[in-house]
């Protein structure tokens, strides 16, 4: 009879014991070097006492590698015995302090670079610190800091300062005038993630604008000096589903930013813009990737000549020269195909070849400014890409791009990180 009893006690007890819930008792960390522990374990999801959940541990692993001091990241479960489980993180950190370059030319002999100093693990804690010069006839510079877990794992602050003086083209009916631009301001932004994949930022600025006339067209609607102060409220809001391998990038990201400008110039109309970068990576065999972007851009369409959205070198279609176009609406679609000819452990070598094509709504225009060929440009062109597997960001980039279009023109873009 006693027999009995203990075996029936022993099967309830094994079988209790085989139904326990598994639980994580300890979560190891190593490879780290500048990295913080104690910043990692406060940016990860599974913690010390919770149920084992490979979906927690997955999202903690492509958390790690978007972070910019990692390169890449990996896990370990051990079972302990007992429904306990030891999670292990290895990771790989990045060389974070960064020298930061873009240069381009033209056709046209036009002639620009921004040149600065970024590091993205300050305090070992995924805070960015940074600053930039700029030569684009004029000089210009700015510093910003960026803290996305200053507060805890999901809120932090950016705070940014600029001084840019340019030459700007400002289009008429009648001609082209060139205007000494000056934009010097303080923004804040208050920086929240949702979850994994979604996160806001919201802020605002307060800035003057100082235009200056040089030489040009003249128009008695659009005066020769104009200095006022601005304030801008922004949004932006981020979906981000990219899987990161090194240079190898998939999935799907998408970005808003809607802004709102007003200004102490009770005669300048306020005015809304907001525009949307959808963008798509595809893992194309072993050694290739197709990237894409969309950006689609409205702004109010005010009669200006100093219409929000242009058409430049550097920021969306390679080749065409520096601000050429100016828009209160924008299309602007970038495809390559990037393929890796050199994959060593710290050296990537990588061509591609790309279309990019834009058009912009007139000051006042219309869609139809959409589809005008005078409002048209497609800009096919090549390049090739240096890579340091172990430097964050560190992506020397060369392209050439050529027009196919009205006005064509031609140039090289130099910087550094990939285009887009």
């Amino acid at each position: 009879m006693i027999k009995t009893c203990l075996s029936v006690f022993c099967l309830f007890l094994g079988l209790a014991l085989t139904a326990q819930e598994p639980v994580v008792v300890a979560l190891k960390i190593s490879g780290l070097k500048k990295l913080k522990t104690t910043f990692v374990r406060q940016l990860s999801d599974v913690q010390k006492g919770q149920p084992l959940d490979s979906i927690r541990i997955i999202d903690d692993i492509n958390r790690l590698k978007r972070l910019p001091s990692v390169a890449y990241a990996d896990y370990e479960v051990v079972h302990l015995g007992l429904g306990k489980y030891q999670v292990a993180y290895t990771i790989e950190e990045n060389f974070t302090l960064i020298p930061y370059a873009n240069v381009y030319t033209s056709s046209t002999d036009e002639f620009a670079f921004r040149i600065g100093l970024q590091e993205f693990n300050f305090l070992g804690r995924n805070i960015t610190l940074g600053g930039f010069y700029q030569y684009d006839i004029y000089n210009s510079f700015g510093i910003s800091i960026r803290a996305p877990q200053l507060f805890s794992n999901s809120f932090g602050l950016a705070i940014n300062y600029h001084d840019l003086t340019t030459q700007e083209p400002v289009f008429f009916e009648n001609g082209t005038a060139d205007y000494k631009y000056n934009n010097k301001g303080l923004e804040l932004l208050a920086m929240y993630e949702i979850n994994f994949q979604n996160r806001i930022e919201l802020g605002g600025s307060l800035f003057t604008e100082d235009y200056e006339y040089l030489f040009g067209a003249t128009s008695p609607e659009v005066p020769q000096a104009l200095k006022v102060d601005k304030h801008l409220i922004k949004l932006i809001y981020n979906y981000d589903n990219i899987q990161y391998f090194y240079q190898y990038l998939s999935g799907f990201k998408s970005t808003l930013n809607f802004q709102y400008v007003g200004s102490s110039d009770t005669a300048l109309p306020e005015f809304l813009i907001g525009f949307n970068d959808f963008i798509y990576y595809k893992r194309i065999g072993e050694r290739g990737n197709w990237a894409s972007r969309l950006r689609l851009g409205l702004a109010s369409n005010v009669d200006s000549p100093f219409a929000p959205f242009t058409l430049d070198n550097n920021l969306n279609i390679r080749g065409v020269g520096n601000t050429i176009d100016r828009g209160t609406g924008a299309i602007v679609f970038n495809t390559e195909y990037r393929h890796t000819w050199i994959d060593k452990n710290w050296f990537v070598l990588q061509s591609n070849v790309f279309i990019d094509g834009g058009s912009w709504r007139n000051p006042g225009g219309d869609f139809g400014d959409f589809s005008d060929s005078q409002n048209i440009r497609i800009y096919p062109g090549i390049g090739i890409r240096f890579i340091h597997k172990r430097i964050f960001n560190a992506i020397f980039r060369i392209d050439y791009g050529y027009g196919i279009t009205n006005d064509p023109a031609s140039g090289i873009v130099f910087g550094i990180g990939q285009y887009f």
